[in-house]
């Protein structure tokens, strides 16, 4: 397998990330590109490549817990 694919579908997973008006999708979609950008700077020896989305992957984490810890607003009231 060429790891060049890896990194394409980690860009398009990105591209795809900030096309979302829900945040949460966002986040989740983001989460899987940093993942994938993290295992191809891995994969090719790019440290920073890996190190930056390694970093990424926990800021989406500690956002996705953030928002699933926020009360919802119920519509009824």
């Amino acid at each position: 397998m060429s790891w060049e694919y890896l990194g394409y579908l980690a860009s398009a997973l990105l591209v795809a990330s900030l096309t979302m008006s829900d945040v949460m999708k966002l986040r989740w979609l983001n989460l899987a590109g940093c993942i994938a950008f993290t295992l191809y700077g891995v994969a090719i020896d790019a440290v920073p490549v890996a190190f930056t989305n390694g970093l990424l992957t926990f800021v989406n984490i500690y956002h996705i817990i953030k928002l699933k810890r926020q009360p919802t607003v119920d519509a009824k009231k």
